[in-house]
């Protein structure tokens, strides 16, 4: 599926995080690419950015266009093998911050809903009891607001959460808060008009990451502050 009007921001062009000889963290900005598209105007991504400095860098996992945060890569095979088994089996932590439409009742929960790409309508996905992969995210509420909606001028409550996702399918983090009638803000894929009216971004951020150094063995995490 093409994107349509696709002008990643290039201010700035790459944000690195940290990096060693074995793996490089970065901040990916909301609206870029994690890997080329297929189209020809979508070959400018985080991964080609990153390669025109490290050649060798891989990508381990993704972030979807619209949502920002921590990305990490590695730089050689082995430390790519010993990362991706990590994510694999679930080894990794990570949680995000979103701020998405309504207020919740319970202060903390999780959505256990197992996930499928809703093949005619890609690339989004849906609830599948009977075909789905198994899909699990943990929340807890940060904050609640009321927030005025600019050109209707009606309040609606804005609640901020800490999204742990315990596994890791496509667009879980935004379909699992669709489940809840909470769909994140800005989210143009799932968001009814009112919570899209309310963002002119996807409100989902990969804000912390914990892993398993590829090398040393050592725990090392990364933190980046939330940009809305």
């Amino acid at each position: 599926m093409a994107l349509l009007n696709y002008s990643p921001p290039t201010n700035p062009y790459l944000d690195v995080v940290y990096h060693d000889d074995d793996i490089v963290v970065l901040n990916k900005p909301s609206g870029l690419l994690s890997v080329p598209g297929k189209h020809e105007d979508h070959k400018d991504c985080l991964e080609t950015r990153v390669r025109k400095v490290w050649p060798t860098a891989t990508i381990v996992h993704r972030l979807d266009m619209a949502t920002s945060g921590i990305l990490i890569m590695a730089l050689n095979k082995a430390a790519h093998r010993h990362i991706s088994r990590q994510f694999q089996d679930r080894l990794t932590e990570k949680q995000y911050i979103a701020r998405v439409f309504g207020e919740f009742e319970q202060p903390t929960g999780e959505v256990n809903l197992p996930l499928i790409c809703d093949w005619p309508n890609r690339p989004k996905q849906m609830v599948d009891f009977e075909r789905g992969k198994p899909s699990l995210t943990k929340y807890k509420v940060l904050e609640q607001t009321s927030v005025m909606q600019e050109h209707s001028g009606k309040q609606h409550t804005v609640s901020r959460v800490a999204l742990t996702p315990v596994t890791g399918r496509s667009h879980q983090l935004r379909v699992h808060m669709l489940s809840l009638d909470h769909p994140i803000l800005g989210d143009k894929l799932y968001a009814h008009s009112e919570a899209l009216a309310l963002a002119s971004r996807l409100q989902l951020h990969a804000h912390w990451l914990k892993l398993t150094h590829p090398v040393t063995e050592k725990s090392i995490e990364f933190r980046i502050v939330c940009p809305f």
